[in-house]
């Protein structure tokens, strides 16, 4: 039985190496090539395996694009191959946005312990708390904070107070921009995006928002 289960086992492993798109494997993939991006976004996640996941751990590394950056951690945060605990972390003291480094910690939750997730929220809140001082509508960046992917996803699932802390920031300082940056758009559990208004709708909510601001100046 076991030499049974063995088998499928090896079996299973050789149909995900073989499935990897070779063009992945090239150290120097070029990341402005059709054919190199059709490969890594439209890149199955069941073919991703301990043999190949070092292939886009150099992509990330090597990628100036972000969002290349982005896809490769939307398709590597819920796997737990040795490799990627040193990655994420990496990639959480790398990244700037905060959306991306949600997802880098969202791999990295899958290794380390609440006591050090909640040291690395505490710096991270603190830069959330600037952006509402420095870019006050920035409803992009709360949207995806917001995204069934990122931190309700990571409350859910780890119940740490920690993340349902941050949450409630990011959730307070959405609730506090004008109406007119609300609810354009959610990202769903997938990280895609699932329009809420037509973009005809967004432009003339913005634009009105922006002419009232000008007409307080006059």
């Amino acid at each position: 039985m076991n030499s049974f289960l063995d088998t499928n086992n090896i079996i299973k492993q050789l149909s995900m190496i073989n499935n990897f798109p070779v063009i992945l494997t090239n150290e120097k993939g070029d990341g402005k090539k059709p054919e190199f991006r059709n490969a890594l976004f439209n890149l199955d996640k069941s073919t991703i395996s301990n043999d190949n996941v070092e292939h886009l751990i150099t992509i990330y590394n090597s990628a100036k694009q972000l969002d290349i950056r982005n896809k490769v951690l939307k398709l590597l945060y819920d796997f737990t191959y040795p490799l990627l605990k040193d990655f994420f972390m990496n990639a959480y003291k790398k990244e700037r946005y905060l959306d991306m480094k949600i997802y880098a910690l969202r791999g990295l939750s899958n290794f380390i312990e609440e006591k050090e997730i909640t040291q690395l929220l505490k710096k991270f809140n603190q830069s959330l708390a600037k952006r509402q001082q420095t870019t006050p509508y920035n409803f992009q960046e709360y949207e995806l904070l917001k995204g069934g992917n990122a931190l309700p996803y990571l409350a859910e699932k780890f119940g740490y107070p920690c993340f349902k802390e941050t949450l409630e920031q990011v959730n307070r300082q959405y609730d506090a921009m004008p109406d007119a940056f609300k609810g354009h758009y959610r990202i769903d559990e997938n990280g895609d995006i699932k329009m809420l208004k037509s973009p005809g709708e967004s432009k003339a909510m913005m634009d009105r928002f922006w002419e009232e601001e000008r007409s307080k100046l006059k």
